[in-house]
């Protein structure tokens, strides 16, 4: 059963895979570079700030970044359990006229995608801090990070398993640490 699935997650990842042209092959490098969403996540930071004020947000940031820390190392712990080669690493993908859109792909191992997870988290997140303000940040946000997600299959360095694992464990904990920073605000600044 479980070859079968990956069976399934590599046809589906070589098919959508070979759906990029050069045309686009840009777009995606420039959509999955994490420092030019910077900007993007400066705004996020300010109008977190303008909902929760100074002192709460002092704590939002730190919960953040805990939480960024936390699906990072978790990945990469994944990452090295799992020891599920790239698609940029796996011969017979290559041999099969695999779009390899960049030189290097990043580490060898892949399994669960590390730019899903954050990307998620942050949407999630985010999200849940500003649904009250900004009724359709939620869904903005999770557009945002479904095309993050999908970038790194456009580039052959995710399965879309890898993705769809990624994805999911940073909405969870997005949640847990969404919860997380409310408690703490709750429990010491308006104590």
């Amino acid at each position: 059963m479980i070859d079968q699935l990956i069976q399934y997650d590599t046809d589906l990842f070589f098919y959508l895979n070979s759906l990029g042209t050069p045309t686009w092959d840009g777009f995606w490098l420039a959509y999955t570079f994490k420092l030019n969403w910077i900007p993007f996540y400066a705004l996020l930071l300010y109008l977190m700030y303008k909902k929760v004020g100074k002192n709460p947000f002092i704590i939002t940031v730190l919960v953040v970044a805990l939480m960024v820390l936390f699906t990072d190392q978790i990945t990469n712990l994944f990452k090295i359990s799992f020891h599920r080669l790239r698609p940029c690493h796996t011969a017979d993908l290559l041999e099969r006229g695999m779009r390899v859109v960049r030189e290097g792909c990043g580490g060898q191992f892949g399994f669960f995608s590390g730019h899903a997870s954050n990307s998620m988290a942050v949407a999630v997140f985010t999200g849940l801090m500003l649904k009250d303000r900004f009724k359709f940040a939620p869904y903005i946000l999770v557009v945002w990070a479904l095309a993050m997600a999908y970038s790194r299959v456009y580039l052959g360095v995710h399965y879309p398993l890898d993705i769809l694992c990624g994805m999911t464990f940073g909405a969870i904990s997005a949640v847990a640490f969404y919860k997380l920073n409310k408690y703490l605000i709750r429990t010491l600044i308006s104590s």
